[in-house]
């Protein structure tokens, strides 16, 4: 993030955090009441969390902003009814809104972070909570600062997987961990390469909020292919580990109580569709935690062979969870989730199939409005999963090891 334009996202998150004090915080939900809602970019994953909120009873979308009309009209083709607005200020001056959803491009996500706790409202905040480790900061501190309930959306943390690995971490079934590892793999046509969407003929200059989307990025004129293709470029985007990583890194953080890495290694390129795209499309990244303890992650664009998965490997046993890998036979793909115990130190264990059943994200985070509990997925694991992500990026860009104190000294520029 640029000087000028750092300097000017502190003075605004400040001003936010002082508007706490002044602005009324949202009704006390009965176990009846209807939770009016609001979304903030109901762009492709924004409708994804519309339609799941179509099947939660008790909520009621009655309000939508983004820069860009045409989403609209999408997104009321999913739930009709709301009121529409070019400007997310717009939305949250609405008195009647219970919580805002946030799925606008990640380098909004602070700007909308700030506002909506401002503002009184509850959040839910797509992942990565934010764009650089500054933001995360001052979203970490205005949550602290804030009585709204905050669910941040690594919706991993709402899975039977993540239950099952959770409680036998603690029945101390795995003894000591030194190391885990993760991967992701996904495939596309050959020439068409992965997120990259047509430009609609009615994204032009004429329609679209630019300026507002840019949020105080150097302006070289309107772009539409950047503006649909925004995570293929590191102004707006965290690539592949803030679209992907994160999930499974806030997943094995949290199934251990890991705290900020000690330091990030990250390799790889754009190897699999040279199409213009900055972010890479390989990636290896390995990352030190304190207490002796490394994680791995790798993913490629061109193999979806394996899906996903994390293998936690301790002294005492392993915790595996596999999402997606294809049986080469029948083309079916599983789902599991294991224990298997190490017979050198536990000779009388057995193995465990996982069976902990899951909830709804979004309406885990309904019930906590209405409870005021904490969420599955808390502002902390937020804050602490966007600055691992931001560590790898960061050794990738700079091809070196990098380390937390390094991470957090450095400004982020455009």
């Amino acid at each position: 993030m640029a000087k000028n334009s750092r300097r000017e996202f502190l003075q605004k998150a400040a001003a936010g955090t002082a508007a706490f004090l002044a602005y009324p915080s949202a009704k006390v939900l009965g176990a009846n009441d209807r939770i009016r809602l609001g979304i903030i970019g109901p762009g492709s994953r924004g409708q994804e969390l519309l339609k799941q909120l179509k099947g939660l009873p008790g909520a009621e979308l009655v309000a939508a902003a983004d820069v860009y009309p045409s989403r609209f009209d999408e997104a009321r083709r999913i739930l009709p009814g709301f009121q529409s607005y070019d400007d997310h200020r717009r939305l949250l001056d609405r008195k009647d809104l219970d919580g805002v959803i946030v799925a606008s491009p990640l380098h909004l996500h602070a700007r909308h972070f700030v506002d909506t706790l401002a503002a009184g409202k509850d959040l839910y905040a797509e992942k990565t909570m934010t764009w650089s480790i500054p933001e995360a900061e001052q979203c970490l501190d205005a949550a602290r600062k804030s009585d709204r309930i905050v669910q941040i959306g690594l919706q991993h943390e709402s899975s039977g997987h993540f239950r099952d690995a959770r409680q036998w971490v603690k029945d101390g079934l795995v003894g000591k961990v030194t190391q885990v590892d993760s991967w992701m793999g996904r495939n596309t046509p050959h020439g068409q390469g992965q997120w990259v969407r047509p430009v609609p003929a009615d994204c032009t200059a004429q329609r679209v909020g630019w300026k507002a989307f840019l949020n105080g990025r150097p302006d070289a004129g309107f772009d539409g292919y950047k503006f649909i293709n925004w995570r293929l470029y590191w102004m707006f985007s965290g690539g592949n580990i803030t679209e992907n990583m994160i999930h499974q890194m806030a997943w094995i953080m949290s199934v251990l109580d890991l705290p900020l890495p000690s330091a990030a290694y990250m390799s790889g390129g754009v190897f699999s569709e040279k199409d213009g795209r900055e972010v890479p499309d390989t990636i290896a990244v390995t990352l030190d935690f304190p207490h002796d303890l490394v994680v791995t992650w790798q993913s490629t664009f061109s193999n979806s062979r394996f899906g996903l998965g994390q293998r936690i490997l301790g002294s005492d046993g392993t915790i595996e969870y596999v999402a997606g890998a294809n049986d080469m036979v029948s083309g079916e793909s599983g789902e599991v989730t294991r224990y298997d115990p190490e017979e050198v130190n536990r000779p009388k264990g057995t193995a465990i199939k996982g069976t902990a059943a899951g909830e709804n994200h979004l309406a885990n985070w309904m019930a906590c409005m209405r409870s005021r509990k904490t969420p599955n997925a808390p502002v902390e694991l937020g804050y602490r999963s966007a600055v691992a992500a931001h560590m790898a990026n960061l050794s990738y860009r700079q091809k070196r090891r990098v380390t937390l104190e390094e991470a957090k000294a450095y400004k982020p520029e455009y």
